[in-house]
This record gives C-alpha cells, structure tokens and sequence, in this order.
C-alpha cells in the first residue's frame, strides 16, 4: 500500500527540521509514533538554504526549492500531493525586513499555501501557530487555554492570527488542525538559543523583576509529537491546540536549571549571577518597541526585552484529553539534550 505523502514548510528551519527527522526515523521517547515505512516526505526549502542534512536523513526526503511567498515555486511542491498531509511550520519570528516581513510571509505565505493545498486536493493541512495571537497575561495567575480569545501582541501576534484566521476559513475543503506552541527550544537551536546560554554563564542574563511571572516552553521533540498527533487523530479536524511541556516555569527557574545543567551536566564554570531590571523595564522596552512596530521597524532585543517581566503560560490539557499528548521532556532534561547538542555540534557557551 502506498503511503501518503507528507509535505512540510519551514526546513531546514529549527522545527521544520526536526518534523522531518520523527517523520523519518520516529520520536525515540513516542514508540507509538514509530516512522512509517516507505513514506515520502516533500520539503519545500527556502532558496539558497543549505539542504546537506535534511538530504543525508534518507532517499525518501525530496526536497523542492521555494518560497511560501511565490505562488510560482509552490506548484512543484503540491505536484501530485492529493491525499497527502501538509505540516505548515514555515514563518519569520524576528524579520530582518521590518514588520512588513511578517505579515508577507506569516499571512500572505500562508494564504498562498492554503489555496495550493486546496487546489491539490491535500487531506490535513497541520499549521504551527504561536502563543502570540493571544498576546500576554493580564495577570501572574492567567493561564490560556483554546477558548481565549484573541489579544494579539505586537505586529507577530497579528500576523500570526491573521494566518490562523485564514486556515480556520479553509475548514470546509481541507481537514485543518492548528496547534499553538510557545517559546520552544532543544536540539537545532539557532544562534540567539545559543547565545542565551553564553549569557546565563556568564552572568549577563536579564532577570526583569522578581523572576516569578510564568513562561510555557515546548521541547522540540514534545512539538513534533503534537504534530504527528494531529494527523493521526481524527477529531483533531478543525481544532487547536496548544501544545508545549505539561507546565509553565517561572522565569527565575528556567535561568537556574539551565545554570544548575552546565555546571554539573557539562562541567561549565558559571558565574551564578542575573543583570538584574526593575519590572518596569520591560514595561518601557514594551511602549518603545510598539511605537518602532508602529512605523515598520523592528528591533529585536527591544521586543524579546519587552516580554522579560510577562506571564505567557498555557494548559495543554485538551491536546492531552483529545489527542493522547503526552509530552516526555521537561525543562531539566530538555535543556541537558540541547547544551548537549551545541557542543556536539561545534558551538561554544
């Protein structure tokens, strides 16, 4: 019998990649999820990126140059894919380009991905949304779940509702699933990861307030599970989902964990220090990074700075209750396998 095809966006990006990996060779910590055998797996890489690994993880992986933005270099990619199922992880998170970036790509990239799906008769399309379109916690005690509504943050958090808006209206020819992970991290990581850890040994890493306000974090392969999940469920038709580790860490603890896995796990000496900022700090980088947003700019430090103090913290307990998500890695662990990775990959902390 022939397998259906799967067709992912966003490798070699970080999530795009990793997909591709458990679609090949399983999730070592999911036996359920083993690989299927035989199935072709379709990339569509963004021109110019460096394809090596994604080609050296098997015959199987075909990889199409092109760019969700360009109607033209999507037809190869959708060639034959009826039956098949999209996973669409492609996006700019921190555009080079200003905010315009964004919405070409996170809404006008997604527009033009849903109509070729549409058109080539794909059976479930899986969008990778973001915490973002619900914006941030009006208190240290709020926790998102799928009924919130939207409360987009920033020029991000719009686009990226916009893209979920435009899935959610294809819902009637395509089998949709969104999934909603938050800050995520783990092997594949890409500079500014790195350059977080670098930070925390050195001391330099901003603390903005007491530390308590809660992130949810995602594990890498914990996304992908959810992924693999939402195809292979039926009732996931038409759902979201948020999908990250079971519970949000506060901000102090994910400093500390990830200080406590270098030293003891790597033998890294750190220098167990915070560059700490009143609350107000991020309150102000906040208002400063609306008003560049507001003309089209974008400034990265200034936006990631503007969260430092928030809560953004979720509940997975209807991936849990409606698909089996059953996220195997937490902060400790997740954190030792990426730390674990750099080092085997060349990188420095």
């Amino acid at each position: 019998m022939t397998q259906p095809l799967a067709l992912v966006t966003g490798a070699p990006g970080w999530l795009g990649s990793r997909l591709v990996l458990a679609l090949v060779r399983g999730l070592a910590d999911v036996p359920s999820l083993a690989a299927v055998p035989e199935r072709p797996v379709r990339v569509l890489a963004l021109r110019g990126s460096d394809t090596s690994a994604l080609r050296a993880l098997s015959p199987r992986v075909e990889i199409v140059d092109g760019d969700v933005t360009d109607v033209a270099s999507l037809k190869p990619f959708f060639a034959g894919a009826e039956g098949a199922t999209l996973f669409h992880s492609a996006g700019v998170i921190h555009p080079a380009g200003g905010t315009r970036q964004l919405f070409a790509v996170n809404e006008g990239g997604t527009r033009n991905v849903v109509d070729a799906a549409q058109n080539a008769r794909v059976r479930r399309m899986i969008h990778v949304s973001s915490n973002s379109p619900l914006g941030i916690g009006r208190s240290p005690e709020d926790v998102f779940d799928e009924t919130v509504p939207y409360r987009p943050y920033m020029s991000y958090g719009e686009s990226k509702k916009r893209a979920e808006e435009l899935v959610l209206a294809a819902g009637d020819h395509l089998e949709v699933v969104i999934i909603r992970p938050p800050w995520f991290y783990g092997p594949g990581q890409p500079a500014r990861q790195s350059l977080f850890f670098t930070m925390i040994k050195d001391g330099k890493a901003p603390l903005v307030g007491p530390g308590d306000n809660r992130r949810s974090m995602a594990y890498v392969d914990n996304i992908c599970q959810g992924l693999l999940l939402c195809e292979k469920v039926d009732r996931a038709r038409g759902q979201i989902y948020w999908i990250a580790d079971r519970e949000p860490y506060a901000m102090s603890f994910i400093l500390d964990t990830i200080e406590d896995v270098m030293e003891k796990d790597f033998q890294v000496h750190v220098a167990h220090k915070r560059m700490k900022l009143p609350g107000f700090a991020s309150d102000v980088a906040r208002g400063i990074d609306g008003g560049l947003q507001a003309m089209g700019l974008y400034h990265q430090k200034m936006h990631v700075l503007s969260e430092m103090n928030a809560t953004i913290a979720c509940t997975v307990a209807k991936a849990e209750r409606e698909l089996g998500y059953d996220p195997k890695i937490a902060l400790r662990e997740g954190m030792r396998r990426s730390i674990e990775w750099m080092l085997a990959n060349g990188q420095t902390i």
